[in-house]
């Protein structure tokens, strides 16, 4: 508490200070990193606010990177605060041609699924090949989804019967972009009269090294990046290793999507063991409509409500079955994950989905790349829970402790109970009272064990300083139900 009032005051008066009691609140922020384009009013490199996807066609651009990303994560995080970076581009932009090589003489409607989002031709009875491919063209460029708020991400030329798509973007992500000719119920035209092929592949991968600058001394808790090579999550792991330093103590967590074979996912979250880092799989085959970066999005804009709550128990719930909007599950079915393949992935540090009886990918499991500490196998970090969980926890105590004791004196004694006095008895009350406030809100529990383990001590080599030990058991998701059916012909 800072009193202003003096102590020698002669003159009469009535007056009182007015200062905070103390009032926790976790607003826990995501930040999304991603490409723009060049009709985005946004500077790269530098953090702003964005609320819906109408403002993020405006700061990134229409059909941009972080406008998908902001799409699909508010269909799952509506009202969560999310900041965005954009990160200039570099490399090579990948361009794909389709070709219409022949039409249905008697026309009809012709199909086709970008980044899972359909595109629709009407043939008229004998159009030609290059008609079509006109119309194709001028379809994809002015696809505007109203309900998903996606725009395509590539633009198309057209050229007799060939649409050539340029990537909005360069760099080596946009060969995870699909592009498919579905099967639709009445028939579609286009079935077997396109060919579609990848003319140049994209290439390169950006520099987030001033990225990272920018957000380094920023309030937030997630941290979602689309980019999974090797030389940007070691800047992205260096950062969250300064923000959890006691000279910085911001924390924070990060999340992002990689794609490979299932042998190669395994081995990629193998090498990490690290609990700041929690990867998103997908695999490199089996038909995935949407590119990793919005998987990234979706499933953690899912979770990210209940991991930014510590006030009733949300951060330490069990996530399983929780749908992703805006996710369509692969095509073929052979590569909806079974019980093995996640289990497999989790022990390797890898989260999980499954696709659902109706269809829907869902949240299975999420875990961080953490599997030892000082070489021993241990798991204390690896559910994903257990990072936010802390978060919340240390922060709690922490604004506990500056309200309740900023700009004190320490004493071992004070028999005058004077206010500008604390003592070592004093804040091993605030430290006790707050962890019992982290059992009754779910985000700890064992107060009676944890009760007599908690020591707050004077310093023996500066008396200016308090130690405090400060033991954390975390509440548990429930992940496991293992039960004993036992079936009787006739019960006594």
């Amino acid at each position: 508490m800072t009193v202003t009032i003096p102590g020698n005051l002669i003159a009469p008066l009535i007056a009182f200070d007015v200062t905070s009691a103390g009032q926790f609140e976790q607003i826990a922020p995501a930040i999304l990193l991603g490409h723009k384009t060049d009709a985005g009013e946004a500077t790269a490199n530098t953090v702003v606010a964005v609320t819906t996807r109408q403002e993020a066609r405006r700061l990134f651009g229409k059909g941009s990177m972080l406008e998908q990303m902001v799409a699909v994560l508010r269909r799952n995080a509506p009202t969560h605060p999310v900041y965005a970076v954009a990160v200039p581009a570099t490399g090579t932009a990948e361009i794909r041609t389709i070709t219409v090589d022949d039409v249905p003489a008697a026309g009809g409607a012709g199909v086709i699924s970008i980044m899972g989002e359909t595109v629709s031709v009407s043939i008229a009875a004998g159009a030609t090949v290059n008609a079509v491919a006109a119309a194709l063209g001028a379809a994809i460029n002015a696809h505007d989804n109203p309900q998903t708020g996606l725009v395509l991400p590539y633009t198309a030329t057209v050229s007799t019967d060939t649409v050539t798509l340029t990537a909005r973007h360069a760099g080596v992500f946009s060969a995870e972009i699909d592009i498919d000719v579905p099967l639709v119920d009445g028939g579609n035209a286009f079935t077997g009269n396109l060919t579609l092929a990848t003319g140049t592949a994209g290439a390169g991968v950006p520099d987030l090294s001033t990225a990272m600058a920018a957000i380094e001394e920023r309030d937030w808790s997630f941290l979602l990046s689309p980019f999974p090579d090797a030389t940007n999550l070691g800047r992205v792991a260096t950062l969250l290793a300064a923000r959890w330093a006691y000279d910085n103590q911001r924390f924070g967590h990060a999340f992002y999507p990689i794609r490979d074979s299932q042998s190669n996912l395994i081995a990629h979250g193998d090498a990490k063991d690290d609990w700041h880092l929690t990867p998103i799989p997908t695999f490199n085959a089996g038909g995935f409509s949407q590119p990793g970066y919005l998987w990234l999005v979706a499933q953690v804009g899912r979770v990210m409500p209940w991991l930014a709550s510590g006030t009733n128990g949300d951060v330490s719930r069990n996530q399983t079955g929780l749908v992703c909007a805006g996710l369509a599950a692969p095509r073929d079915a052979v590569y909806w994950p079974d019980l093995a393949t996640r289990n497999a992935f989790l022990a390797s540090g890898l989260s999980t989905w499954a696709v659902n009886t109706a269809g829907d990918v869902a949240i299975d499991n999420m875990v961080t790349t953490i599997m030892t500490l000082n070489g021993a196998p241990d798991t204390t970090f690896r559910d994903v829970q257990a990072p936010f969980q802390i978060m919340y926890a240390l922060r709690y105590v922490k604004a506990r402790l500056a309200a309740e004791h900023s700009n004190k004196a320490l004493s071992d004694e004070n028999p005058r109970a004077l206010a500008a006095i604390s003592t070592l008895k004093d804040i091993e009350a605030t430290v006790v009272h707050s962890y019992r406030e982290l059992v009754a809100s779910g985000v700890a529990e064992s107060f009676t064990a944890i009760l007599n383990q908690i020591a707050v001590a004077r310093d023996a080599g500066n008396p200016n300083r308090v130690n405090i030990t400060l033991p954390i058991d975390r509440t548990n998701p429930l992940d496991i139900f293992a039960g004993l059916a036992r079936v009787y012909a006739q019960a006594a």
